[in-house]
């Protein structure tokens, strides 16, 4: 165990993230498994390749990193979006809303949140801030081009709507691409926006442990805006909702109150 806790030190130093914050079992299983993949001998043999090779650097990173999306997961949840919290945020905020999608991996849910908007909002009034840690995710969210299987619940209007087909992909519409502003951020240590009027990270706090759960969720309290929206994903849950100070909509959504 102190081999792996000296790794943690290294890994920290080497790329800024800090495995303390993930849940120990289930991310030194993942690190192991990686590890054997490559034919090396353990922690320190690990280490080393990874600073001389940045391609295992980046694979690294990359696994780490754990990216499932599809776009319109769960959509009771984005139904509820759809008929609730998009007219309460204009009803509260405007059109002009600020919206980040934290953690947004290969960019399938904020562009959801484009299409959902766009039944309310023009286009060309949409901007949403769509970040994760994993620049390799982040390139293919903003080329906008996926496989058939990344649609098995988006609803069939808007997959006609704002794809493009070409051979056997799907792409974005580049007035849907230019809506989302991808950036490089890490959540564990980076600054946070300000002043937001949605949130919306699902489907990545399950990896981190309940302290930094709980740090996060401040954080994103902090970021929002009075009468705010924090949308959480289907295998979350946000116990101390009340000690944080938000107020709850429904299963999965949270407001900072006014």
């Amino acid at each position: 165990m102190r081999d792996y806790d000296i790794f943690k030190d290294q890994v920290y130093r080497l790329t800024g993230i800090d495995l303390n914050s993930y849940k120990e079992t289930q991310m030194k299983r993942r690190i192991d498994q990686l590890i054997a993949r490559h034919g090396l001998s353990g922690y320190d043999d690990f280490v080393t390749n990874l600073k001389s090779n940045s391609t295992l650097l980046k694979d690294f990173l990359n696994y780490l990193t754990i990216n499932v999306s599809e776009f319109y997961r769960n959509p009771d949840q984005w139904s509820i979006v759809r008929s609730r919290i998009v007219p309460l945020l204009i009803n509260t905020f405007g059109q002009d809303l600020k919206i980040w999608s934290a953690a947004c991996s290969t960019g399938d849910e904020p562009y959801t949140l484009v299409f959902v908007l766009s039944d309310y909002i023009p286009m060309n009034r949409i901007r949403i801030t769509a970040t994760d840690i994993d620049d390799l995710v982040l390139k293919t969210a903003s080329d906008g081009i996926y496989s058939e299987k990344s649609f098995p619940a988006l609803p069939k209007e808007y997959k006609d709507k704002f794809f493009i087909k070409r051979e056997e992909k799907y792409e974005v519409l580049p007035e849907v691409r230019r809506c989302v502003d991808f950036k490089q951020h890490n959540l564990l240590s980076d600054p946070y926006p300000s002043n937001l009027h949605m949130i919306v990270c699902r489907n990545v706090l399950i990896y981190f442990t309940e302290e930094t759960k709980e740090q996060i969720f401040r954080k994103y309290y902090n970021a929002l805006a009075p009468g705010g929206v924090l949308f959480l994903g289907s295998t979350e849950q946000m116990m101390s909702y009340k000690d944080v100070g938000f107020e709850r909509l429904d299963s999965f959504f949270f407001r900072k109150p006014l």
